[in-house]
């Protein structure tokens, strides 16, 4: 019997010193997400039709400063719904301060040609913990614009 309130009281302590460790008032945890869209203009008319497409595999690199003056570098591809998402958890003294959103490259077989105004884009974050930020869409254009556009 002994051995049973030895273990009890063993779980109980543990339990109490996971408690206090959990919500121990010294570093708090951050978290932060960007997130964007990338896509085909086909006809290269700057509007969205029924003839464009999102860019799966197409790379996006997003670069933060943080309130510590760290520079994070991260890299992201787009999934089937032509959406990057890059997110970090870290502690709150240490969360972003500004970021620049850029594309690099585009896979598909076609549209490796950057829009106009989709060179990056810079921003502020300024969004409490378990937010996200919307970066504006980046768009790809063809080579040559296909004859059904003109």
């Amino acid at each position: 019997m002994a051995m049973e309130a030895q273990k009890k009281y063993k779980l109980v302590v543990g339990l109490f010193l996971f408690v206090m460790f959990l919500f121990e008032p010294g570093v708090r945890a951050w978290t932060g997400e960007i997130h964007g869209r990338v896509f085909c203009d086909v006809c290269s008319d700057s509007s969205i039709g029924p003839e464009d497409h999102v860019l799966e595999g197409a790379e996006v690199a997003v670069l933060c400063i943080t309130k510590s003056g760290e520079v994070l570098n991260y890299q992201a591809f787009t999934n089937a719904k032509g959406i990057y998402t890059v997110a970090e958890t870290m502690p709150e003294s240490d969360r972003w301060d500004a970021c620049l959103a850029r594309p690099i490259s585009s896979f598909h077989e076609h549209c490796t040609h950057l829009g106009d105004g989709s060179t990056g884009i810079k921003f502020s974050y300024n969004h409490p913990s378990g937010y996200s930020h919307a970066v504006r869409t980046f768009v790809y254009r063809p080579a040559s614009v296909p004859t059904y556009c003109i």
